[in-house]
């Protein structure tokens, strides 16, 4: 399929605007408040899992989304209605023989200890915790969860929050900067601290023998592959994939290629889409804050060793062309379902302010060309997809239960 992808755009004229391609939505529930996540159990079950910011997880089984939440952890989620909240979901690879699933969310802190530069105080925590399905009752998690580990937030942005288990079957892990307009803490090029960082964990292991103690909380068990980039290193954290990220608003793996896509929200003009290819032995950096994008960023860091630029970027305003403009990148999914084999290869992507889908595709020349395939009214918080490899995307609307997941398809012209 990368091969036909390369030939289709060697015509000159770009590979999805030449297929007509367009997208439309269906509606699969309703009724929803506020969800971030959608992913499925790879159980066979068919089932949909939806989380909310609130603290909620949420059942699609079939047609209804069933009354019973499959988790409601509301009491310990800290739910500004800012960029905190539950944020992440994922579930063990082996979750159909161990009903492990593991969660993020933020959690205010009662007793915040400081946090540089003075006289910031870390006030919530980024918690990573696993919980398993109940013994009687497929559709109800046990509320008990055990905590891996926490990492103190000093703002209430940029949090990340965004889980996926990898073909290597290791936990990444999502996490900002720290929050604050520009990096103030300093974090993207900061390996001594977990910010800014994709994270790549064990959660079937033995716990690191150097366990990462940030403002002052211990992990708890989790282990560190020996692959990772920055083991043992002094000054850097093991836990550490790839770093140089400002708040990395969903990453997926491409279930074919095994290729990760990373969405990483700019600051005040580039929006930029990352990728790493499956052959990465990780430690990429992605550039910031001493660049936003492609561009240099004012009164930013100075970055050491090589940088990995985006391969595509949207800046936050084009007059010339409204369409190819946003404000808040949302990260994707690769397309790899069975119902429209025209999107076989597309990475769709979304701007969560304008509601803006496209879509994008490797060239021969190793560009990436983009293409708008949908101009939407709404918030787009998050995509997902089901164990076929259909791709869905979530309906973010702010006050009430008005919000809805929708399922990607082909427009009637496509």
């Amino acid at each position: 399929m990368r091969l036909l992808a390369c030939l289709l755009t060697t015509t000159g004229t770009p590979r999805l605007a030449a297929q007509g391609l367009e997208l439309a939505l269906q509606s699969v529930a309703t009724g929803l408040t506020r969800p971030l996540a959608i992913t499925h159990a790879g159980d066979g079950s068919g089932r949909l899992f939806i989380a909310e910011q609130a603290g909620r997880i949420v059942v699609l089984k079939g047609a209804s989304v069933l009354p019973t939440p499959f988790l409601d952890i509301s009491a310990l989620v800290e739910d500004s209605g800012n960029e905190e909240g539950f944020l992440g979901l994922a579930f063990h690879p082996d979750y159909a023989a161990n009903g492990y699933f593991f969660v993020s969310y933020t959690e205010f802190e009662s007793n915040p200890p400081p946090c540089p530069p003075a006289p910031a105080t870390c006030d919530a925590n980024s918690v990573v915790a696993r919980y398993q399905v109940s013994a009687g009752n497929p559709d109800v998690a046990n509320p008990a969860g055990q905590i891996l580990f926490k990492v103190n937030q000093p703002r209430k942005n940029h949090n990340g929050g965004n889980l996926a288990f990898g073909p290597d079957r290791y936990l990444y892990i999502g996490m900002g900067d720290g929050g604050g307009g520009g990096d103030p803490y300093l974090n993207g090029q900061d390996l001594s601290t977990l910010h800014g960082a994709i994270l790549r964990i064990d959660v079937d292991a033995s716990p690191p023998t150097q366990p990462n103690d940030l403002c002052g909380l211990n992990p708890a068990l989790y282990g560190i592959p020996a692959t990772n980039p920055f083991v043992n290193q002094a000054g850097a954290c093991d836990e550490i994939w790839a770093y140089g990220l400002r708040n990395p608003w969903r990453f997926s793996f491409d279930r074919e290629t095994d290729d990760l896509f990373i969405a990483d929200v700019g600051q005040n003009a580039i929006e930029e889409i990352d990728f790493q290819d499956s052959t990465s032995t990780g430690g990429e950096n992605y550039g910031w804050n001493c660049y936003e994008g492609s561009l240099l960023y004012p009164g930013g860091s100075t970055c050491s060793g090589p940088l990995v630029f985006p391969i595509l970027e949207y800046p936050h305003s084009n007059p010339g062309d409204p369409a190819s403009s946003g404000d808040s990148v949302t990260g994707g999914h690769r397309y790899r379902g069975a119902l429209y084999p025209q999107l076989d290869g597309v990475y769709l992507y979304a701007d969560y302010i304008e509601g803006r889908i496209w879509g994008t595709v490797p060239r021969c020349d190793g560009a990436w060309e983009s293409q708008l395939l949908l101009d939407n009214s709404f918030l787009v918080s998050s995509f997902g997809e089901d164990q076929s490899g259909e791709v869905y995307l979530a309906e973010f609307v702010f006050s009430g239960a008005a919000s809805q997941v929708h399922r990607v398809a082909l427009g009637a012209g496509s």
